[in-house]
């Protein structure tokens, strides 16, 4: 796959669809790399009239992995002591810097959980860069950000496995824990998931870094209330690590953001909804300007 030059690190990406029609940029979530946006789903959107891009985020998957920051304290995170070796500000200079290394002037953005606090803060700092903003089970941030359920914090203090084979029971538990009482998990389809990302690249420094990133960044609910492209939030009821509330917190705060709810799902994207936000992704750009068909 391609890798691009952004913000002085390398972006491994992937592109679907035609280079001619509207860019979309997806951006990932804590620890997951970009084939977390399956390639269905990627697919499913290009037919929609867009150009899809994915991308690793920096310290995941095949992206730079930030080796001299050391190691991360997470238990100083939790104390409020964090000295995190980057920031999420610094995260969006990074899609910035990719639209700049593919000669994109501005693009669609959908994010997911921190890929959703990414997207936000590419429309706050560079709001020329963004068409239309989509946030999918995410949150405003620091003071204002709604905590996880216990179980759902549970899953962010997980000690990474030694094994090949524990690491993947350790993704399987991790589905199981965020899937959301309407979702049914395919266990072979999860399985193979949690393969493909383990064998793919398992970095667990990059992860504590990303982590200590997202608990070290303040509130961006004031500064959400003068985004003014066309906005997009979705969540799920059952969202146990970001839960519901933080959805509703970034939806009221941006001017004219539309709030799709939906009922049962957890914090994940099942394919039981890829056809609904795929259609509201669509709407939404439509109310930035035509998309080519």
């Amino acid at each position: 796959m391609p890798r691009a030059s952004a913000n002085g690190i390398e972006l491994e990406y992937e592109t679907f669809g035609d280079p001619l029609s509207q860019p979309l940029v997806l951006i990932s979530g804590l620890a997951t790399q970009m084939i977390s946006w399956q390639e269905s789903f990627c697919e499913l959107l290009a037919s929609r009239g867009f150009f899809v891009i994915r991308f690793d985020n920096r310290d995941v998957g095949l992206s730079t992995w930030m080796d001299r920051a050391g190691p991360p304290d997470i238990g100083a995170a939790f104390r409020g002591e964090g000295h995190p070796a980057y920031q999420l500000e610094d995260m969006a200079d990074d899609v910035a810097g990719l639209l700049d290394s593919l000669g994109i002037p501005a693009a669609h953005l959908a994010g997911a959980s921190m890929g959703g606090f990414i997207a936000q803060l590419v429309a706050i700092n560079h709001p020329d860069r963004v068409l239309t903003l989509t946030s999918i089970m995410s949150g405003p941030g620091g003071s204002d950000e709604v905590a996880p359920t216990p179980e759902g914090a549970a899953v962010l203090m997980v000690a990474p496995p030694d094994t090949r084979e524990e690491r993947i029971e350790v993704a399987m538990t991790i589905h199981r824990t965020l899937a959301g009482a309407g979702d049914h998990l395919d266990e072979a389809v999860e399985r193979a998931r949690a393969e493909r990302s383990v064998d793919r690249a398992y970095y667990p420094l990059g992860v504590g870094r990303q982590l200590v990133a997202i608990m070290s960044a303040g509130s961006r609910l004031e500064r959400l209330k003068h985004v003014r492209v066309p906005t997009l939030v979705v969540h799920g009821t059952d969202d146990v690590l970001v839960p519901i509330e933080n959805g509703r917190l970034v939806a009221g705060a941006v001017p004219g953001a539309r709030f799709i709810e939906i009922p049962g799902m957890g914090h994940d994207i099942p394919l039981r909804v890829w056809a609904e936000l795929a259609d509201a992704i669509e709407e939404l750009a439509r109310r930035s300007a035509p998309i080519r068909q």
